[in-house]
């Protein structure tokens, strides 16, 4: 993890949050190359739902939400964690982290942390809840009745949108609705980088569904959530492996409940969820609106209330597991280097353009030109003509750039230039007028 964190910073990926005024535990940014890489992660899952489907939508609900949305829900009762004081210093935990547990019990954590310290050293306090949801106010009054949550979830407003949804897409069931966006949770011990964080970014869909259907359409869905990390992103299957929730587990509404675990720099952890949710969210919100959201097929006359099926992933655990996944340490030509083996599709930076010597305007006027050129097809393009070629080669490897373009005094000759393979590091000469198809086929290659 060190070595992750200290790439993050050292190439721009990520920033610890407001830093020059010493941080903030569980808010972090995202620097130029972190950006790219996650704005390609997020295209690419709403490239692979939303355009690529005729059955699922998009929409992007507000971060602050009707209160009895979240009542209706259950956060306000039930979104919480289990928490454990020291009793000398006061500070919290994890209870079921200290515990070395994966469960929420307080009976049988209390029984594991009899008689266990703290990290300081000091006696425990008995576990209780603590609810996650961060409270603000609207309007200039902090009372009772102003008082609203940054939402803990982006599926909240996904399930009070089902029918506009339904009604202005004249969509039948089955049919989805996806949406990216931030969620915040008041984590007791925010850690682990950006694996558990108290400002994350959330990629979310619900597949709304008769519930005869419900057993042959989970198994879809968890295909594509396998599929798209090993063949979408080029995750190794190695990294992966398939973690079920036991019945005491999941949650008191879930038929089902699986999740992609991703060996972490921390051990194997969740990455993905892919969740039969039952008719619990319609019917809960149905009941507490006063609405009617069940579904009528007009084929059959079958009126019910649509099951769900969740597919969730945070985007910056992803982000996080495209990092170490990627991370390399190789060697070329006997010289140790640390390489970032992206995937083309979401490398940050698509190409780098170098003319050998910076101090030759005919080697700097070719490489200009080749530049522009390869810009406006791949976005961000690097231009890189400091230090020897050797030390951009490096440079680039760091931080994953699947190509480097190198225009020398060959070039001047028969317009052909030198491109560079990171991972393999063998170049092949190539003619400028052949780069850009060229490029496209290799960065789309599965």
């Amino acid at each position: 993890m060190e070595d992750i964190v200290s790439l993050s910073k050292r190439r721009g990926f990520v920033f610890q949050s407001s830093e020059i005024y010493g941080g903030l535990a569980g808010f972090y940014d995202y620097g130029p190359l972190g950006i790219e890489l996650s704005n390609n992660l997020k295209q690419l899952w709403w490239d692979s739902l939303v355009h690529a489907r005729d059955d699922i939508f998009g929409v992007d609900g507000a971060i602050i939400q009707n209160p009895m949305l979240w009542q209706a829900s259950g956060h306000v009762a039930g979104f919480s964690d289990p928490m454990v004081e020291d009793q000398v210093t006061h500070k919290r935990y994890r209870a079921d982290q200290l515990a070395g547990v994966d469960t929420t019990d307080l009976t049988e954590l209390s029984k594991l942390l009899k008689g266990k310290k703290s990290p300081d050293g000091n006696p425990l306090g008995e576990p209780r809840y603590f609810n996650m949801m961060m409270q603000t106010w609207v309007g200039p009054v902090q009372e009772e009745a102003a008082k609203v949550y940054l939402r803990p979830e982006t599926a909240g407003s996904i399930f009070t949108n089902f029918l506009n949804v339904k009604d202005t897409m004249r969509a039948k069931v089955p049919f989805g609705i996806a949406q990216i966006g931030k969620a915040f949770r008041n984590e007791i011990s925010p850690r682990d980088f950006i694996f558990r964080v108290r400002e994350l970014e959330q990629m979310e869909m619900q597949y709304f569904i008769n519930p005869k259907d419900q057993e042959a359409d989970y198994e879809k869905w968890r295909d594509f959530a396998w599929n798209f990390l090993t063949l979408k992103l080029g995750i190794k299957e190695s990294n992966l492996s398939w973690h079920e929730h036991s019945p005491t587990e999941r949650a008191h509404y879930a038929k089902a409940a699986h999740d992609i675990y991703f060996n972490f720099p921390q051990g194997p952890k969740e990455l993905w969820g892919t969740h039969n949710r039952s008719d619990f969210d319609l019917s809960s919100h149905a009941k507490a609106s006063g609405k009617d959201l069940s579904y009528l097929d007009e084929q059959s006359g079958e009126r019910f209330t649509p099951y769900v099926i969740e597919s969730s992933v945070g985007v910056g655990r992803m982000l996080l597991a495209v990092l170490t996944d990627a991370y390399t340490r190789d060697s070329v030509a006997g010289e140790e280097r640390i390489v970032m083996k992206f995937h083309p599709r979401i490398a940050p930076v698509k190409v780098a353009v170098s003319p050998l010597l910076k101090n030759k305007p005919e080697l700097v006027a070719l490489a200009s030109k080749v530049y522009a050129q390869l810009k406006s097809q791949f976005g961000m393009v690097l231009w890189d003509d400091n230090g020897n070629i050797g030390k951009r080669y490096r440079r680039q490897d760091e931080i994953g750039t699947p190509f480097c373009i190198t225009v020398d005094f060959e070039s001047l000759e028969n317009q052909t230039v030198t491109l560079r393979d990171r991972d393999t590091a063998k170049q092949v000469r190539i003619n400028v007028d052949a780069l850009t198809q060229s490029l496209k086929q290799k960065l789309e290659q599965e």
